[in-house]
């Protein structure tokens, strides 16, 4: 996938499949200007089951596995989940405020949610995620980049980096190097 593979309209991917999470509200200023990546995984280590997508519709079911007891309560959200096959989801539109960073801080800037666009990858902090995940990374990389331009290289960042201590992901499964140069490409 490749830029040309997305577009953004109305401040949603037009490739993605559209779920709306109740979990967003708007932003303070309308800023975007950070793009921050993350995993995800429900169950723990487990992929391809409606865990997520429960999740960030306030629909987790604490009965289904034990570790949703814990978590099932949370309200919280992404703009856009890419599942192991390279699939988009999209929950929040870009202009609304997702609640994906919690407490953080970049470049001496806290609240990162009020000018970020959140990515989960369906994987975890040490399982190599997929090419089809790079690739469609890759393609929604250049559409937000060239539909925000204040989102350049240098502002994209992982959870890790503006939550540090707090949050490992996107972890060091993550191939920094290679989806950088698949942006100098793209």
């Amino acid at each position: 996938m490749t830029i040309q593979d997305f577009s953004i309209k109305e401040h949603r991917l037009t490739a993605a499949e559209q779920c709306l999470s109740p979990n967003h509200n708007e932003r303070p200023d309308g800023e975007i200007s950070l793009l921050v990546i993350h995993n995800i995984s429900l169950p723990p280590g487990e992929f391809g089951g409606p865990g997520i997508h429960q999740l960030f519709t306030n629909c987790l079911n604490p009965d289904d596995h034990p570790y949703y007891r814990e978590i099932h309560q949370l309200e919280v959200s992404a703009h856009l989940l890419i599942d192991r096959h390279g699939q988009v989801t999209q929950f929040v539109p870009f202009d609304k405020r997702a609640w994906h960073a919690g407490r953080s801080c970049f470049d001496g800037r806290e609240a990162c949610n009020d000018f970020s666009i959140g990515i989960e990858l369906e994987g975890t902090d040490d399982l190599p995620f997929t090419d089809e995940q790079y690739a469609a990374l890759t393609g929604v990389t250049g559409a937000l980049m060239q539909q925000y331009p204040q989102i350049n290289p240098e502002r994209i960042c992982g959870h890790s980096d503006i939550a540090p201590g707090r949050k490992t992901d996107p972890g060091p499964a993550f191939d920094w190097e290679r989806y950088r140069r698949s942006l100098a490409g793209n």
